[in-house]
C-alpha cells in the first residue's frame, strides 16, 4: 500500500480546488517568458501563499518549461518550519497530494540518502510543512514525469547539505529546487535594503546567510557552496516583497527567484 501524504495547505496557501489552481498557475507562468539563457539545474524561489509569492516563484518556474520531457527528478528543500529536527529530513510517505494530482517520491534516492548520518526520516516534520508543498503544483504544471526527493532542512550545515546535492547531482534528468523567503517582517525600504544585500551574497556564491536574512539560509547556502564548487552560474530573475504584490508595506516578507546554470563544460564533465 502506498502511503500520501495529503494536502496540508491547500484551499490556505493555493487554490485547493484543481481548474482554478492549474488557471492561477497558467498565467503566473505567461506572465514570465523564458529567454535562451540556457537551463537552470538549480532554482530558489519563494513559498509563501500565491497571492504574494507565485509571480516571483513562476519567474525562475518558466525557465523550466522547455525541460518538460528531460527532467524525471526534481530534489526539493526547504526549511523546517513547524517541527525542529537536526539534519535533513526526509518522509516516510511515498507519494505527495495536491488538487493537481500525486507526485511519486523516489524511493531509491532516498534510500541512498538516507545512509548520509545527516539525513533522517520523519513524517511529523513534512506532515504540516508548507514550505515544499507549495512548490510541488508549479512542477506537475511544468514536467511531464517526474519524481521528487523531498528534504525538509532543520539544523545542517552547508557542508552537510552540499554532501546530500553532491550525492544526488545527477545530469540533465535532475532538478535541485530550494524553496526560501527572505527577511521577515520589515518596513518596506528597510526589507529592500536587506534583501537587496543578500541577493548579492548568493550572487557572489558566500554561503553564509543567516536565518534573519534567509528562512532557508541552510538549504540556499548548501547549494552555493555545492554551485560554486561546480562552476554554476547564478542569475537573479526577481526581488520583490509583499508589499509589492498583495500587502501593505508596513511589516513585509522579501521574495527573490534565482536560477542556476551549468556551463557547457561542467555539464559534460
Amino acid at each position: 500500500m502506498i502511503v500520501t501524504r495529503p494536502a496540508a495547505v491547500a484551499g490556505m496557501f493555493y487554490p485547493g480546488e484543481a481548474v482554478q489552481l492549474a488557471t492561477e498557475l497558467r498565467a503566473y507562468l505567461s506572465s514570465s517568458p523564458i529567454d535562451d539563457a540556457g537551463l537552470p539545474k538549480a532554482l530558489i524561489v519563494p513559498h509563501a501563499g500565491y497571492v504574494y509569492s507565485a509571480p516571483i516563484a513562476a519567474a525562475a518556474y518558466a525557465r523550466i518549461a522547455p525541460a518538460r520531457d528531460t527532467i524525471r527528478r526534481v530534489v526539493l528543500l526547504g526549511p523546517a518550519h513547524r517541527v525542529p529536527v537536526r539534519g535533513l529530513a526526509l518522509p516516510a510517505a511515498q507519494a505527495f497530494a495536491t488538487p493537481l494530482g500525486t507526485v511519486t517520491v523516489d524511493t531509491e534516492a532516498v534510500a541512498g540518502a538516507l545512509r548520509l548520518p545527516q539525513v533522517v526520516q520523519s513524517a511529523r516534520v513534512h506532515e504540516q510543512e508548507h514550505s515544499l508543498e507549495v512548490q510541488l503544483p508549479f512542477l506537475q504544471m511544468l514536467l511531464k514525469d517526474f519524481k521528487i526527493v523531498p528534504f525538509a532542512v532543520g539544523d545542517a550545515d552547508a557542508e552537510e547539505v552540499a554532501e546530500v546535492l553532491d550525492l544526488l547531482w545527477g545530469g540533465p534528468e535532475t532538478l535541485i529546487v530550494v524553496s526560501s523567503d527572505l527577511s521577515h517582517y520589515h518596513r518596506y525600504a528597510i526589507a529592500q535594503e536587506i534583501d537587496s544585500a543578500t541577493t548579492q551574497q548568493i550572487l557572489a556564491f558566500k554561503p553564509r546567510l543567516e536565518h534573519e536574512q534567509a528562512c532557508g539560509a541552510n538549504p540556499i547556502n548548501g547549494l552555493l557552496l555545492c554551485a560554486k564548487r561546480r562552476g554554476l552560474k547564478a542569475r537573479l530573475l526577481d526581488l520583490r516583497n509583499s508589499g509589492d504584490t498583495a500587502g501593505d508595506r508596513s511589516r513585509v516578507v522579501g521574495y527573490a527567484a534565482f536560477t542556476f546554470t551549468e556551463d557547457s563544460a561542467h555539464a559534460r564533465s
